[in-house]
């Protein structure tokens, strides 16, 4: 049976199969996923993001978001409104920039459903270890993007595939709810797809510009 592939529909080929998980690779954006079969219900993907020790006064926590936050108090300042899309039990993106007097509010479908906030835009938003949960990835990121104000910037942190990736031994597929993994041509995929004018990347930060 033939398994298209979650963000770009184009036709894919098994990759992985490790116990009960099975990856495909798409033939064109060249991203790795989970198949539908593999990927946790809803009610396993929750206890799972509850498991989480994410605790926003741990500086490791702190230092490992600080690309993100970093960015955000380097192009935005207190009077611009950022959003902080998936962010979970530990949003210590929004602590620390609120700590810096910005303002920034929480979206997470599990623990923050505050759909109204959909319902606005922002000058900036930010994705922090959220991206390679995305079961729908056209579907997120076209809302992202019009959630975004023009020339706003999505701040993304995630763990790129590459060609020379050993991906047997690749902690980051480790986690059951990691379901898709962003290769440099999805990244230019969807930077053309939904309307984002530019896409950079640096390490694990990825920033789209509307």
């Amino acid at each position: 049976m033939t398994i298209n592939c979650p963000l770009c529909s184009s036709e894919s080929t098994a990759f992985y199969q490790e116990k009960t998980k099975s990856y495909h690779q798409c033939s064109s954006c060249h991203a790795v996923f989970l198949v539908p079969d593999s990927r946790p219900n809803s009610s396993d993907e929750k206890a799972r993001y509850l498991h989480h020790q994410n605790d926003v006064e741990d500086i490791g926590y702190q230092q490992f978001s600080s690309p993100i936050t970093s960015s955000v108090l380097r192009d935005y300042s207190p009077t611009d409104n950022g959003l902080d899309f998936g962010a979970g039990t530990g949003p210590v993106i929004a602590k620390l920039l609120r700590d810096n007097q910005f303002n920034i509010s929480l979206y997470d479908p599990f623990f923050h459903d505050h759909p109204e906030l959909l319902d606005d835009t922002y000058d900036y938003i930010v994705c922090c270890e959220v991206i390679e949960h995305f079961y729908t990835p056209p579907k997120e990121f076209a809302l992202l993007n019009r959630l975004l104000k023009p020339g706003g910037r999505l701040y993304c942190m995630t763990e790129l595939f590459h060609d020379d990736l050993d991906f047997k031994s690749w902690h980051y597929k480790s986690d059951p709810t990691h379901v898709f993994f962003y290769h440099q041509q999805s990244l230019n995929y969807i930077k053309q797809q939904f309307g984002f004018s530019d896409v950079t990347v640096d390490g694990r930060l990825i920033i789209f510009t509307a």
